[in-house]
């Protein structure tokens, strides 16, 4: 379906306008399947991303600041999504020995738990769209979509 007729326009569109609304609403269609994916663990994408960016220290906690800086959404409430996964008991925060100003925070087995439950979850997910395309146009799209963002 073109995204002319997803939005039931009639009105012909220039191809970088085209570009954005497809890219808009591709983004939106991923989102609602991962939403309705994580959905029963109780987390949003926002919270699934700190998880993964905790796991991938492998043991050793973060501060919100290295957390803020590879979050998906760089406007994310960083302080908001952790104090919603302390309650939830997924990561535990505590105040640097060194600098009492800064707060680590570390993911606990709880939550490295629910991400290896849905490791295979989310693969599949993936994999949904992947296989729409070639592996060659995989290579290609992440190469045109890099491209694409670049601000010069």
């Amino acid at each position: 379906m073109t995204i002319e007729e997803v939005i039931k326009s009639t009105v012909k569109m220039d191809n970088a306008k085209k570009v954005i609304l497809n890219i808009m609403y591709t983004q939106n269609v991923i989102q609602d399947h991962f939403n309705e994916l994580i959905k029963p663990y109780d987390l949003s994408g926002e919270q699934y991303n700190v998880l993964r960016i905790l796991r991938g220290q492998k043991g050793k906690p973060a501060n919100m600041c290295v957390i803020q800086e590879r979050m998906l959404a760089k406007t994310s409430n960083t302080t908001r999504l952790v104090d919603k996964l302390l309650l939830k008991d997924f990561v535990t925060r505590n105040v640097c020995p060194n600098n009492r100003r800064k707060i680590e925070v570390s993911i606990t087995q709880k939550g490295l738990d629910v991400l290896k439950e849905l490791d295979p979850k989310v693969d599949e997910h993936e994999q949904t769209f992947a296989n729409n395309l070639k592996p060659e146009e995989l290579v290609f799209l992440n190469q045109l979509l890099e491209k694409y963002r670049t601000n010069k």
